[in-house]
């Protein structure tokens, strides 16, 4: 274990150690401040960082970054790069940059603590979430779905840089089934559930008003749980009515099945892995011939039992700055961790469903289908916002891909799948969104744990997450 690690009692060591690493809590090495307040100087350059731009090659030993304002005026080996004479130049030997992730596929305003559903979307919980993306690196956002009428001016005010926090985009409210998925007690201002083809195609035109980034169908019956899925015609009918209007559409799947017929009729995202059983030619030759993009989303399943096995990782500070006080100290209960385990067949189940979601991530990345990031951060408590992404590229290398291919995905390839052209890779005219850390991503994906600063917009907006109380 590469990370710093809390020595406790067994019994109290989880909400003890939350509470000493926020009361003790070290701030991170100043590294750099470019950007932050009127007298900075314009043109910011960070000289000998290990480079991984995002594009997917080997990194690029000392690179220099040279930023003006918001944007990256020249990257590369620092032999080759000018450095303007006027340039507050920050030395950044031994350290690595990489592009700020982006999530695909999280919620906001949804929980806050260790409750969720109705009431939590407030400007202040929002706010509070989008701060702590950011924090743990993740600077662009997609909340799919549940989003109340108070996005479009949380959205407005992030994406221009004040308050801090991640960019936000948004899929509107979503489109569910009645009495059925997705089993999640939001506000009727947060989600339509269309009981006919006419009501859909209406909820449709009523969210494309609203200029959403992209709409979200939830369609399975999560796991076999609920009494019905959404019914062929109701979601080829909103995809239909949702392409004549230029917005493209994110389904949340579990079968196979569902994922082929969904795929047919034109989804544009998959917004979730398939876990009943692997993948086949078939989908992989309709994906790749219509584009569709693929979520794995590997930490989902995981969620639901691998707090209670309180794995080692737990224990650090860079877990604890992500967990709000009222969800370490459930995760302290014995009681609770007993329950979480309990039940031997959905133990069993979750963890198949988690084995097959790495299983198929693999099949499909090395066939060439598109790949993006995403989490579903926010869904519930146990969906982790930051270190939920972070556990996400863990799992992807565990699945088999390269540390290198798991970020590519999470950043150049994520930026791609919601056609950002401005951010994704550290590339000159592109946004200066990055993550600063210790050690070599490329070789150990567990370094992009070890932050000590995050730039945004051209700013750095934090050090170690250490500085920030969930």
């Amino acid at each position: 274990m590469s990370w710093s690690t809390l020595h406790l009692r067994p019994k109290s060591w989880w909400l003890v150690g939350f509470l000493g690493t926020l009361a003790c809590a070290r701030h991170a090495p100043e590294v750099a401040r470019g950007g932050e307040g009127a007298s900075s100087p314009a043109v910011v350059a960070l000289r000998g960082a290990r480079l991984i731009d995002g594009e997917g090659g080997p990194p690029i030993e000392d690179a220099t970054l040279v930023i003006e304002g918001e944007t990256l005026r020249a990257v590369g080996p620092s032999g080759d790069v000018e450095v303007p004479e006027s340039a507050r130049v920050i030395d950044v030997r031994g350290k690595s940059v990489l592009p700020g992730l982006i999530a695909n596929h999280s919620h906001l305003g949804v929980v806050d603590g260790t409750q969720s559903g109705a009431g939590h979307y407030t400007r202040d919980n929002v706010a509070r979430q989008a701060r702590q993306f950011e924090v743990y690196g993740v600077t662009t956002v997609v909340s799919l779905g549940f989003n109340t009428t108070l996005f479009p001016s949380l959205q407005e005010e992030f994406n221009a840089g004040a308050p801090r926090g991640a960019d936000l985009l948004g899929a509107d409210r979503g489109l569910g089934v009645p009495s059925a998925a997705p089993p999640v007690n939001v506000g009727e201002d947060q989600l339509y559930r269309p009981r006919t083809v006419e009501e859909a195609r209406a909820a449709v035109r009523e969210s494309a008003s609203r200029n959403p980034a992209l709409l979200k169908i939830w369609v399975d019956d999560f796991h076999g749980s609920l009494s019905t899925k959404m019914s062929p015609d109701i979601y080829a009918a909103i995809i239909d009515e949702a392409h004549q209007r230029k917005l493209r559409v994110a389904a949340h799947v579990y079968y196979l099945e569902d994922a082929k017929r969904l795929v047919r009729d034109g989804v544009d995202v998959l917004a979730h892995g398939i876990r009943d059983r692997p993948v086949d030619e078939e989908l992989v030759r309709e994906m790749k011939a219509r584009g569709t993009w693929y979520v794995p989303t590997l930490g989902l399943d995981e969620t639901f039992y691998i707090f209670a096995e309180q794995p080692e990782w737990m224990r650090t500070p860079f877990f604890a700055h992500a967990v709000q006080p009222a969800l370490a100290t459930q995760f302290a209960d014995p009681a609770w961790r007993a329950k979480a385990l309990g039940d031997a067949k959905a133990l069993a189940r979750n963890k198949a469903s988690v084995a097959m979601n790495l299983r198929n991530l693999k099949a499909l990345h090395d066939a060439g289908v598109s790949i993006g990031f995403g989490t579903d951060s926010g869904a519930n408590p146990l969906r982790i916002p930051g270190f939920a992404e972070h556990r996400e590229l863990e799992l992807m290398v565990q699945a088999g891909l390269t540390p290198l291919a798991a970020l590519t995905h999470a950043t150049r390839d994520a930026a791609a799948l919601l056609k950002l052209q401005d951010r994704g890779t550290l590339t000159p005219g592109k946004r200066a969104d990055f993550i600063l850390v210790e050690g070599n991503p490329a070789e150990d994906i567990q370094a992009v744990h070890r932050i000590i600063g995050v730039w945004h917009r051209g700013q750095r907006v934090s050090g170690g997450v250490e500085e920030f109380t969930p």
